[in-house]
């Protein structure tokens, strides 16, 4: 194996890791909180220190990893992330288990954004949303092991998190062997050339659709995993049938990443983003009437998570394919806070809709996916009349 493809691996193998971490915490978490008796706002709130993290650690990416290269920053944050979950099981507490979601935060946006921005400058155009789509793979694997792993509390709380905390060990040896590599040398220069907030301000203005996208993806990501358990739980099902439910939507994702990575490259991001978010506007609203039904729910999320389950790695090559080269840096850090974002809202909002009668806990996420899909549309909209209008100059 050249040494290329030795690095691609081994970033994908990190992604993995995270998506495991994230996939694991959510729902193991909020059923060990639910089980003390946690109100289902306050357990909403621990599973948004997470996401809390990603968001305050988002802009301080850039600077330390044009210093320090990609390796520092992948390895930090990994190391973060495997003290973090390995500390879990000492001390049930509440605060305690706020702070370490909180520092896995922070490693998580180290390792995403060092891996995300590696991949991007290395992919050739032709296969960027291949190798994109292979990324958003991997971490949605993760996310399908993760919820697996309450079943080992059964054995003992220390299980789940020590498994974790050792695969990560594993990764991070094996990132000694990496070479360091720095961003492209011209980046450098772009935050005193044109100014920090003029590039901010440029990137939303060009990127805006795609952030609305990955913003949508982290309240539909964390609504279900943070939320969706103690949704389950109050409504008649068991950890068993979480412990399938939550991974038939990533398995569903799963099996149309490579798919939908390809046709986007073919047909264009925007376009499939809409064909993706309208039929899984459809399928949350379908749910919201089949709440009570274990074997409803499993068909209805794997077919969710085939349209809208790689939709964060949809929206990350979307916002590539907007942004000019020397953008694409800040608009992956804006990319982690719109993501943060939205995963802080899910569990606030959708721990509050837990409480309303029937299924409102699913009409939430309904509406988060249509307002990506009617954003998105008029993106869409906006991009061809300025084509139009551009043929006829």
């Amino acid at each position: 194996m050249s040494y290329v493809r030795f690095r691609f691996y081994l970033l994908v193998a990190t992604v993995f890791i995270s998506g495991v971490t994230q996939g694991m915490l959510m729902p193991l978490i909020s059923i060990l909180l639910e089980d003390s008796g946690t109100s289902s706002t306050l357990n909403g709130l621990n599973a948004a220190a997470l996401y809390i993290g990603v968001l305050v650690a988002s802009p301080f990416m850039e600077k330390p990893t044009f210093r320090f290269g990609f390796k520092p920053m992948l390895m930090i944050g990994l190391l973060t992330d495997m003290i973090a979950i390995f500390l879990f099981p000492f001390w049930e507490n509440f605060w305690f288990w706020f702070l370490l979601r909180f520092i896995i935060g922070i490693g998580d946006n180290m390792l995403h954004f060092s891996a995300q921005v590696w991949i991007m400058e290395t992919s050739s155009p032709k296969k960027k949303g291949r190798d994109i789509a292979i990324y958003g793979f991997s971490f949605g694997l993760g996310f399908a092991v993760g919820p697996l792993m309450p079943r080992l509390l059964t054995y003992s709380i220390f299980y789940p998190f020590f498994i974790v905390a050792l695969v990560s060990l594993v990764i991070l040896i094996f990132m000694l062997f990496l070479k360091n590599d720095f961003p492209d040398a011209h980046f450098h220069d772009q935050p005193q050339e044109f100014g920090i907030m003029k590039r901010y301000k440029k990137v939303i203005l060009l990127g805006w659709a795609g952030f609305i996208t990955t913003f949508g993806f982290g309240f539909l990501e964390s609504s279900l995993h943070g939320n969706f358990p103690v949704f389950a739980l109050r409504h008649g099902l068991n950890i068993d049938d979480i412990s399938t439910l939550l991974p038939a939507f990533v398995v569903g994702g799963l099996l149309t990443q490579m798919p939908l990575g390809s046709l986007g490259d073919r047909i264009g991001r925007a376009r499939l983003i809409l064909i993706t978010t309208f039929f899984g506007t459809l399928s949350f609203a379908a749910a919201a009437f089949i709440y009570q039904s274990f074997i409803g729910l499993v068909i209805i999320f794997v077919i969710a998570g085939m349209f809208i389950g790689s939709l964060y790695s949809l929206g990350m090559t979307f916002i590539s394919d907007l942004l000019p080269k020397s953008l694409i840096p800040l608009g992956n850090i804006l990319a982690s806070v719109a993501y943060g974002l939205g995963s802080m809202f899910g569990p606030l909002i959708g721990g509050t809709l837990i409480r309303t009668p029937g299924g409102g806990f699913f009409f939430g996420i309904t509406g988060v996916i249509f307002i990506v899909f009617f954003s998105c549309l008029i993106h869409y909209f906006k991009h061809c009349r300025n084509r139009q209008h551009s043929s006829k100059l």
